[in-house]
């Protein structure tokens, strides 16, 4: 008789999704040390699943380990930090959209739809309720994602996994409270209807007019220390 699998939820993968929530709800500061010997105590657990889990946030750009100094909740980024960041993505992003844009399928556009859906959700609330920012933050994330996915050359999504991680840093810590979900959404919804037309011209500098937008409106609202 065969046995049955287990339904058990790895440890490692529930200490992700507390500390990412942690994130996301504000709960941790940009630049916080986070102590392992502290977590453990805290969460219940021992350091092995909870090592594992903060290795693969760190692989998303949320979390910075130090030689020597140990793990921390990644800092802000800068205004250059964001300048350089966008035009890396300009060079990336609008290039995978046009080669999506050259493989669409139903499948394809039904998830980015649903993507589309859940931030349409989450525009009046992104910026005063930590479940809806979270539902913001990865509805923005799975577009983005679902594209690079979608286009079907390797290298370009090797660049766009590179520059993956400090996106959702830029989405995490420069723009909690002032998302802009409204713009987010209303540009994706172009993007896509550009992709559901098989257009890639237009989708591509739709990206790359999304991308530039989104920044400026961040760069403008930082106070000037930073």
């Amino acid at each position: 008789m065969a046995r049955k699998a287990s339904t058990r939820e790895p440890l490692a993968d529930r200490m992700y999704k507390e500390l990412l929530t942690q994130f996301l709800n504000g709960e941790r500061a940009p630049g916080e040390a986070l102590n392992v010997g502290a977590l453990t105590r805290e969460l219940g657990v021992s350091q092995t699943p909870l090592r594992e889990a903060l290795a693969r946030l760190e692989k998303t750009g949320l979390v910075r380990r130090v030689a020597l100094k140990g793990y921390s909740v990644a800092p802000e980024l800068t205004a250059q930090d964001i300048r350089n960041l966008t035009d890396a993505r300009c060079l990336v992003e609008p290039a995978i959209v046009r080669e999506a844009c050259m493989r669409v399928t139903p499948e394809f556009l039904a998830e980015l739809e649903q993507s589309v859906d859940l931030l349409d959700g989450a525009v009046h609330t992104a910026d005063v309720d930590a479940s809806s920012f979270q539902t913001y933050w990865l509805a923005d994330a799975q577009f983005h994602q679902a594209l690079a996915d979608q286009c079907g050359n390797p290298f370009l999504a090797m660049c766009y996994d590179a520059l993956s991680g400090q996106a959702q840093r830029f989405r995490l810590f420069s723009k909690r409270g002032r998302t802009g979900v409204e713009h987010a959404a209303s540009d994706h919804r172009m993007i896509l209807d550009a992709l559901s037309a098989r257009d890639p011209e237009k989708a591509a500098e739709l990206m790359r007019v999304h991308l530039v937008n989104a920044a400026a409106r961040t760069l403008e609202n930082r106070s000037p220390e930073h």
